[in-house]
């Protein structure tokens, strides 16, 4: 029994003896340094001192970071306990946004922000997912009569395309398809992130909020107008390629190669229409070079990047802009197989063939004959 007593007692010495080593070693040299040579205390107050500087690392100016902070700074700080000092709002926003920047990973943020490396993944996460959370009815709001007449205006100036209310396409990244609408300032109206990529456009748009609500007829779009002074009115339209199918608020391409001239035109103007949404996506990528890169995520996780991403855009793009070229250049015409679809209303396509006649006469600009190959 006293054999079995000491046995018990050495383990229980020993137990205690294992437990105060850990502790000793509980934090890795370089994490223990963060107060001292962690990026964020070495250089933010130099980047705070030079604005051009902060907005490269940053991608926003101070004004938007010290904006952003304010409303998500809240639901990301945690308690310090007795036995460790939390990570400050401002530096877990300054880490996530390094990491949307940059595309780096969670080691290299461990290495530079002298974080643990499933610290700093946790709080990308948590980031992201506020970022969403709280900005999301800031950047995507839900569209009136009066918002949706001032897209109307900027598609009509910007790209001589009167009735469009925004360009639509899908893009895949991280083996997702993002479906999105955007305006002609290339800011994003409605973003949808819950599809995958085995998945084409045109399910992925009919199985949308979007599509749903334009079935519905809840969307607040402003009855028909002529786009011309004597014409007749016309619906106001989403602009995408050929996956999306004709409709009534629906303009997509005429298919094939052997088009009639008037048929050409209409496709290169629609083209340059769309061409906004792709360069939204070109934006949305340069800046945030996250993806630029795989990523190995749940999908829960991957999505809540995608969604702060698309809304760090938006709120970017209103406050500090983006200088951006606008080229009237297109790559080249769609060539597309099916633009009408079984079932397409014949409405839709006399919708079409309206817009059509006023791209070819009244709504004619001087360069689209040269754009298509085919002077007159």
């Amino acid at each position: 029994m006293d054999s079995e007593e000491e046995a018990l007692s050495l383990l229980i010495v020993l137990l205690r003896r294992r437990r105060r080593r850990r502790r000793a070693l509980w934090m890795h040299p370089i994490t223990a340094s963060r107060l001292t040579h962690g990026q964020f205390y070495m250089i933010m107050s130099d980047l705070r001192a030079d604005d051009d500087k902060f907005f490269d690392y940053f991608r926003m100016t101070q004004e938007s970071f010290n904006e952003l902070l304010a409303i998500i700074g809240p639901h990301i700080r945690k308690d310090s306990t007795h036995l460790r000092k939390s990570i400050p709002a401002e530096e877990r926003l300054a880490i996530t946004l390094r990491f949307l920047a940059t595309g780096c990973s969670s080691f290299e943020l461990h290495n530079t922000f002298r974080c643990g490396t499933s610290t700093a993944r946790g709080i990308v996460q948590e980031v992201c997912k506020a970022v969403w959370e709280y900005l999301h009815y800031l950047c995507f709001p839900e569209l009136t009569k009066e918002e949706w007449l001032k897209i109307e205006e900027g598609f009509r100036c910007e790209a001589q395309f009167p009735n469009c209310i925004g360009a639509i396409d899908g893009k895949k990244y991280f083996s997702m398809v993002v479906l999105a609408v955007c305006d002609a300032n290339y800011r994003f109206t409605f973003i949808d992130v819950d599809s995958y990529g085995k998945a084409s456009d045109s399910s992925i748009y009919k199985n949308s909020n979007l599509y749903q609500k334009m079935q519905q007829d809840t969307l607040n779009i402003p009855s028909d107008k002529p786009v011309s002074t004597n014409g007749d009115p016309l619906p106001f339209v989403f602009v995408g390629d050929e996956a999306f199918g004709l409709s009534t608020h629906m303009l997509c391409p005429y298919g094939g190669k052997n088009l009639q001239h008037k048929k050409k035109i209409f496709n290169y103007r629609l083209s340059r229409a769309r061409r906004y949404i792709e360069s939204a996506f070109a934006i949305l990528t340069n800046k945030w070079r996250i993806f630029h890169r795989p990523l190995d995520l749940h999908v829960e996780n991957a999505e809540n990047i995608i969604r702060a991403c698309c809304t760090l855009h938006n709120f970017v793009r209103e406050r500090d802009g983006v200088q951006f070229e606008n080229t009237l250049n297109v790559v080249g015409l769609t060539d597309g197989d099916g633009a009408i679809q079984a079932g397409c209303p014949r409405s839709a396509i006399t919708i079409r063939e309206k817009f059509s006649d006023y791209f070819s006469s009244i709504g004619s600009v001087s360069w689209q004959d040269r754009m298509i190959g085919n002077r007159v």
